[in-house]
């Protein structure tokens, strides 16, 4: 099982410099659904090129990987798809970091986000309709089953939960019909 620990070193560095995040991808599901084994966190976040160097500076190099300046400023620069990764060494875990561009779910997600209180620090969850949404378009991306069954999991466990009009919303705008129904019928 995922020690809270391992991601919070991500998490608690950016709610200490106000940079506006939401967890999601597979620690997101855990935390609506089953449990099951992951080596990263995936991050979404509001963060400006004036943020850049003081969050370069709060990882330390002798212990982390981050990207050089240069290649995170491009990175935030994109309208959409931005990402770069920052790598606890010690614990091998990685952070996927993704700036929000102009995704109009990304942006209703950082909105909607959700407050969790996870060993005195506050933890900031996408909401649940954010994370199947994302899940319906990894699985029609690269196929994997682990985002059905990640979905199936969250609905089982936490679908009172879940805006099923706004889901289903998002699910007609981003042309998620297909998956969404292969996943009712399964």
């Amino acid at each position: 099982m995922l020690k809270a620990e391992t991601y919070q070193v991500f998490t608690d560095t950016l709610n200490s410099l106000n940079v506006p995040y939401m967890v999601t991808g597979s620690v997101a599901s855990i935390v609506y659904g089953e449990p099951r084994l992951t080596h990263d966190i995936d991050l979404v976040v509001l963060l400006k090129q004036s943020d850049v160097k003081n969050l370069i500076g709060s990882f330390p190099n002798s212990r982390f990987y981050v990207p050089p300046e240069e290649v995170i400023n491009v990175e935030l620069k994109r309208s959409s798809r931005g990402h770069f990764n920052i790598i606890d060494m010690e614990t091998g875990f990685k952070a996927d970091i993704y700036p929000i561009g102009k995704d109009p779910l990304q942006n209703w997600g950082i909105e909607n986000k959700r407050a969790i209180d996870l060993n005195q620090s506050k933890l900031w969850i996408a909401p649940p309709e954010y994370v199947i949404l994302s899940k319906l378009e990894y699985y029609r991306e690269g196929g994997s089953q682990k985002h059905l069954i990640d979905i199936k999991n969250m609905l089982a466990i936490s679908s009172e939960q879940v805006n099923f009009d706004i889901l289903n919303k998002f699910v007609a705008e981003r042309g998620l019909e297909k998956p969404w129904n292969e996943l009712q019928i399964k």
